[in-house]
């Protein structure tokens, strides 16, 4: 198989797997909507900034990405 095709056909399978876990997991963890996450609404506007979640997000992906050169 072309690599570049199975690259998109992995990152396609990640994608709806982390879909579905978001979807899951949303319940239980409340992504988005963590404190420090900036919300401002007004009468016919709103403002949303998950800054924290950003944060987590970034974090989490640095450790998958580094436990990944480890083990490469």
């Amino acid at each position: 198989m072309n690599p570049v095709a199975k690259f998109l056909v992995i990152g396609g399978i990640v994608l709806v797997v982390l879909g579905l876990l978001w979807q899951v997991g949303g319940r239980f963890l409340p992504l988005g909507r963590l404190p420090g996450d900036i919300v401002v609404e007004k009468e016919n506007m709103r403002f949303y900034f998950p800054v924290v979640t950003c944060i987590i997000i970034s974090v989490v992906l640095s450790l998958v990405s580094y436990l990944f050169r480890l083990f490469k």
